[in-house]
């Protein structure tokens, strides 16, 4: 058996164990990653009724199911990514990625011009399991999410996207520092213990 596959197996077994997994299925959660973005909107509040949120790297939507009720039918949301997402009633949904012009000009046309409110994103690289290649192309991904945002977001607006611990990350702590008028880093307890994500949270938009 290889290492890769035995690690596979273990991933599997405690994830089927996994406290989060099974609460997330007895609600009708798309994902565990839902409780993460409750946890962060218990401690910060991000999502109010009636705002316009993008959620980039969106599927399976369990980051755009919440976002959904937390806006309630006043609200409106949009979900980005490279792969398929089963419907979600309220949700519009964008097949791309960001990244790339033909996907950013769908969603700017989806946009029509209404001011966005908060961007969430729970978005990572495939990782190949170097920490040399995969660090770097998480701090890649949300420098080029951070450049997105500011054609989108409105002013006192709010970003809300995953990182990882490690080389990288206090140069983009700094820029939120610079981009934001409030910044936190914040690991909920939804997280796995042995994984490094965090979430980098800014508020205040300076645009």
């Amino acid at each position: 058996m290889s290492r890769k596959s035995g690690s596979s197996k273990r991933w599997l077994s405690e994830h089927e164990r996994d406290s989060y997994v099974k609460a997330a299925r007895h609600r009708g959660l798309r994902s565990r990653a839902s409780y993460k973005l409750l946890q962060i909107q218990e401690k910060y509040g991000l999502m109010e009724l009636g705002q316009f949120v993008v959620d980039l790297g969106a599927s399976p939507g369990g980051f755009s199911q919440i976002a959904r009720k937390q806006v309630g039918t006043k609200g409106r949301v949009i979900a980005v990514d490279l792969l398929e997402m089963a419907p979600l009633e309220g949700v519009d949904f964008i097949k791309g990625n960001f990244c790339e012009d033909s996907t950013e000009e769908k969603l700017l046309n989806l946009i029509n011009g209404q001011p966005v409110d908060l961007v969430i994103s729970d978005m990572a690289p495939n990782f190949s399991g170097v920490k040399e290649v995969d660090q770097p192309n998480s701090i890649y991904l949300v420098e080029m999410a951070l450049e997105f945002v500011a054609k989108i977001l409105r002013p006192g607006g709010s970003l809300m996207i995953k990182c990882f611990e490690g080389s990288g990350i206090n140069d983009l702590r700094r820029t939120f520092r610079q981009k934001f008028k409030r910044f936190n880093s914040f690991k909920p307890n939804a997280s796995s213990n042995r994984s490094r994500e965090i979430y980098l949270i800014g508020r205040n938009f300076i645009g």
